[in-house]
C-alpha cells in the first residue's frame, strides 16, 4: 500500500484534531450546563396550543417551577396532524415524553397496548373525586380478565367542550324557520324544508371512517347499543337498523351533500363559513374562528342545544393528560399532570380558550351562568355547553379498538348509502365483521 502524501496526512491528522477538541469543547459545554442546572426535567407534549396560547403556557409553567425549584418543564407543542405517529412513535420506541396531551379515543387505542400507567394505582380516591365522574370514566378503559371485567383509569381529565348546535338565522328565516332543531327526527324534517325553499344543505355530517365519530354516537343517540357485555356486536337490532336508516335516507334524499362520504368535520366549517349549509354541529370555542374567517356569517349565527336522540343523551369532547408506562420520572409526571389540572389552572385555561372545566369546583364559577350584561355569541354558547354537562355522558363504549368498530360501521353504512348493500346486509355484514375481528 503507498504511503500517505505527508501533507496529506497532516491535513488527516489536522481534521481528526479539530473534531476531537469540537467533542471535547461539546462535553464541557454540556457539563457546565448540567453543573448549572441540576434540575429534573418533566416532557410535556401538547396539541397544536402555540401560538394562540404560549402566554398562558409559560406563566403556568413559570408558576409551577417556582413552586418546584428542583423540577424544569420542557414544554413541545406538537401539530394536531402530526400527534398521533409521533406519540406511536415515542412509545415504540420507549423515548416518549412525561406527560402528553390527547384526546379520549387515540389515548384508549394506547391504553389497550398497556401503554400508560394505571391512574387508579396512582391517584387517590379524594383526588379523582375533584372531577366530572362521567369524565373521568371518559378517561377509562375496561380491561377483563376470565369474565372479570373492570374500569381502569388511564387518563387525568383536562379541558372539555359539549357539542352545541350553530345554525344560520337568515337560512332560516328563508325556510321559514325560527328555532334550531333540538332531534334528529327534527333535524330530517328541517332538512327538507331548507334544501326545498334555500337549495342548501342543512349540515354536513362527516361518514369518513377515520375521521369524526359524531355519526357512531348519533346512533347511541337514537337508542343503539354498540356492544354487549360480552364486546359482541350488539348494533344488529331494531333500534340499529332505525338508525342505519336514517342516515341513509337523507342521504339518498340529496339532504346530506355527496362528500360526506370523503370528506372530514373540517368540510362541515368551511361549508358553514361559505354559507353553504345552515347547521354546524361543533363547540362553541367555534364561535371565534367564524367571526375572524367568516364575519358576515357569523353576524347571522346563534348557538342552540345539542341535537339528540330519543334516548335524551348528549356527547362531550374530552382533552386528557396522559403518563407513558416507560416514563423513568412518574412521580413528578403526576405532580404536573394534576398541577395543570387542578380547579384553579383548569378555570384560568377556559377562560382563555373558551372551554370547559373538568373539575366539579371550577364549573361552579359565574364564567358558565347567565350574568346580566354577558350575552355575546361567545358567552351565549359557553353557557349553553356547560348547562348541558349534566346532561352529557360517554356516549361509546370503552374499548381499546373503539376506531376499528367505528370502521366497520361506517364503512357498511357507506355501502347501503350507496345503494351497494340493503340496510340489513349492511347491519348483519358490520355485525359479522365485528365479531370476527
Amino acid at each position: 500500500m503507498k504511503r500517505l502524501n505527508p501533507w496529506k496526512r497532516f491535513g488527516i491528522f489536522a481534521l481528526v484534531g479539530l473534531l476531537l477538541s469540537f467533542v471535547v469543547s461539546c462535553a464541557t459545554v454540556s457539563s457546565d450546563n448540567n453543573a448549572s442546572d441540576n434540575r429534573q426535567e418533566v416532557e410535556f407534549w401538547t396539541m397544536q396550543l402555540q401560538p394562540q396560547f404560549t402566554d398562558y403556557f409559560n406563566q403556568l409553567i413559570a408558576n409551577f417551577e417556582a413552586a418546584n425549584p428542583e423540577l424544569k418543564i420542557r414544554w413541545v407543542d406538537v401539530p394536531w396532524s402530526a400527534m398521533e405517529s409521533r406519540i406511536l412513535a415515542s412509545v415504540s420506541a420507549k423515548t416518549a415524553p412525561d406527560v402528553v396531551n390527547l384526546n379520549p379515543d387515540f389515548a384508549a387505542l394506547l391504553a389497550g397496548r398497556n401503554a400508560w400507567l394505571n391512574l387508579n394505582e396512582q391517584v387517590p380516591e379524594e383526588v379523582r373525586s375533584q372531577y366530572l365522574p362521567n369524565i373521568l370514566k371518559a378517561n377509562s378503559i375496561e380491561r377483563c380478565k376470565e369474565n372479570n371485567c373492570r374500569l381502569e383509569n388511564y387518563g387525568v381529565p383536562w379541558y372539555l367542550t359539549t357539542q352545541i348546535t350553530i345554525y344560520n338565522q337568515e337560512l332560516f328565516q328563508k325556510a321559514g324557520l325560527k328555532t334550531a332543531p333540538t332531534t334528529y327526527t327534527e333535524l330530517a324534517e328541517f332538512a327538507q324544508t331548507i334544501k326545498e325553499k334555500t337549495g342548501k344543505y342543512a349540515l354536513f355530517v362527516s361518514f369518513v371512517p377515520e375521521d369524526s365519530s359524531q355519526v357512531l354516537q348519533s346512533l347511541v343517540q337514537m337508542g343503539v347499543q354498540l356492544v354487549d357485555e360480552q364486546r359482541k356486536a350488539a348494533f344488529n337490532s331494531p333500534e340499529g337498523k332505525a338508525a342505519f336508516q336514517y342516515w341513509v335516507d337523507l342521504y339518498q334524499n340529496n339532504l346530506l351533500p355527496q362528500e360526506v362520504l370523503t370528506q372530514g368535520h373540517r368540510r362541515a366549517i368551511e361549508l358553514y363559513q361559505a354559507g353553504e349549509i345552515a347547521i354546524l354541529i361543533s363547540g362553541p370555542q367555534f364561535f371565534k374562528a367564524i367571526a375572524e374567517n367568516a364575519p358576515t356569517i357569523a353576524k347571522v349565527s346563534t348557538p342552540a342545544p345539542q341535537i339528540t336522540g330519543e334516548t335524551g343523551k348528549k356527547s362531550v369532547a374530552v382533552m386528557n393528560l396522559v403518563i407513558p408506562r416507560e416514563t423513568s420520572n412518574p412521580e413528578n409526571a403526576l405532580k404536573f399532570a394534576l398541577f395543570v389540572t387542578n380547579s384553579t389552572n383548569q378555570l384560568a385555561f377556559a377562560k382563555v380558550a373558551n372551554v370547559l372545566p373538568s373539575t366539579v369546583e371550577a364549573l361552579k364559577d359565574s364564567h358558565f351562568r347567565p350574568v346580566q350584561g354577558r350575552n355575546t355569541q361567545e358567552d351565549q354558547a359557553r353557557i349553553i355547553s356547560a348547562k348541558q354537562i349534566d346532561e352529557t355522558d360517554t356516549l361509546l363504549p370503552p374499548l381499546k379498538d373503539i376506531k376499528r368498530l367505528q370502521k366497520i360501521i361506517y364503512d357498511n353504512l357507506q355501502a347501503a348509502m350507496l345503494n351497494e348493500k340493503t340496510v340489513e346486509q349492511a347491519l348483519l355484514e358490520a355485525e359479522n365483521a365485528w365479531n370476527q375481528r
